[in-house]
């Protein structure tokens, strides 16, 4: 996730909504709608809210959270509190294809039979079998990973691990930036967690296999109402939010969050998924007044107001570019992320957001891109 915090601009410290930790019990935050907040250790963000429906048949679940035996006790007593037995989830959908938001999607498949929904573009570079069609970055680089407790090795030697935890285990962190230069490493330590989430579910493989993958404007019957898919493009290809027009809710997972913004990578699959993210940005305004249930904080009112200010922010980010383009001439994406970011930020996932706006700014003809070695550099015209 970035928001405006992250740039040059002086700001005040605050904990923002989306960074505070998860809350106990659960919280009824729309008519028939329960919210359930999930531990999660994630730079930049304390929890993940996870969002409970129930009807005849059972409970639905949205975004059940990250994977592991942690995420599952955290669940079942939530859930407790709530009068609910784990055993009665019969559906769990996932907005999108980040471990925080599909984690136990598969013990659920496994352990109660239930039922996956997602959009048809659902894919994860945790999957192998997807790895060559659509790998997304991972989620939030805003503030710095929490530490387990010393400093973590900047540069571990690839042949000390395990073979999984490089190539199929890692997925794209270890393969080459579109816009040249090295290719993403993880430190030592974060590739083990991320086998370690891997193996949680009791074999290498934790995505789950969508039983239900939905299109634009499919409608869901959950909670005992219907539910109308709304895919929004951007953070990831797969997106997906939920409206119900009875109540005028939208869950609307990363796609619209209270105080910051989802990270929008430069290595998925489209030209330009900034100008995706603006699309979708843009289809709020069509939905009037709603309660809007984000995956991160508290639930607010105004949806479309909050995606203009958005969608202001990203405008702004591009005249960072324009005004640094200005010092750099042809600048190198690195460089360019050096202007654009402050520097506990700096690293790959902030590489690839810049790409994402430097090759916005290139489709718009406002840029010109050329190569100087392996490395892309982009002048702003």
């Amino acid at each position: 996730m970035s928001d405006p915090a992250t740039t040059n601009a002086e700001a005040k410290p605050q904990v923002r909504e989306e960074r505070q930790p998860a809350r106990e019990g659960a919280d009824e935050v729309a008519p028939g709608v329960l919210r359930i907040q999930l531990p999660i250790s994630l730079p930049g963000l304390g929890h993940v809210n996870c969002y409970v429906m129930e009807d005849k048949r059972g409970i639905a679940l949205v975004d059940p959270g990250l994977p592991g035996v942690g995420t599952w006790r955290q669940l079942k007593k939530r859930l407790a509190t709530a009068g609910f037995n784990i055993d009665r989830v019969h559906t769990v959908i996932v907005t999108h294809s980040h471990p925080d938001h599909f984690g136990q999607a598969r013990r659920f498949q496994r352990k109660v039979g239930a039922e996956i929904v997602t959009h048809r573009r659902f894919r994860t570079f945790l999957d192998p079998r997807d790895e060559n069609e659509d790998w997304d970055s991972i989620t939030v680089f805003e503030a710095p990973p929490a530490s387990s407790g010393g400093p973590e090795p900047e540069h571990a030697d690839p042949g000390q691990l395990p073979a999984r935890i490089n190539g199929a285990m890692m997925g794209p962190l270890t393969k080459a930036t579109p816009w040249g230069g090295k290719p993403f490493e993880l430190p030592l330590a974060r590739r083990m967690r991320w086998m370690a989430m891997k193996l949680a579910s009791g074999q290498f493989v934790v995505t789950p296999q969508p039983t239900n993958r939905v299109e634009d404007a499919d409608v869901l019957e959950l909670g005992g109402r219907e539910w109308v898919s709304v895919h929004t493009p951007g953070h990831t290809q797969d997106h997906l939010c939920l409206w119900d027009p009875a109540n005028k809710v939208m869950i609307s997972g990363d796609h619209v969050l209270p105080t910051i913004t989802p990270h929008i990578s430069g290595m998925g699959i489209t030209a330009d998924p900034l100008a995706d993210f603006f699309r979708s940005l843009d289809r709020m305004q069509t939905f009037g007044d709603a309660t809007v249930l984000p995956a991160h904080g508290l639930e607010f009112h105004d949806l479309h107001g909050r995606a203009e200010d958005i969608k202001a922010h990203h405008r702004e980010r591009l005249e960072v570019l324009r005004t640094a383009g200005d010092t750099l001439g042809r600048g190198t994406v690195n460089q360019f992320m050096k202007a654009l970011f402050q520097e506990r930020a700096w690293g790959p996932m902030a590489e690839s957001e810049t790409y994402a706006h430097l090759e916005h700014l290139r489709i718009l003809k406002q840029a010109r891109v050329s190569t100087d070695g392996e490395l892309l550099r982009y002048e702003i015209v």
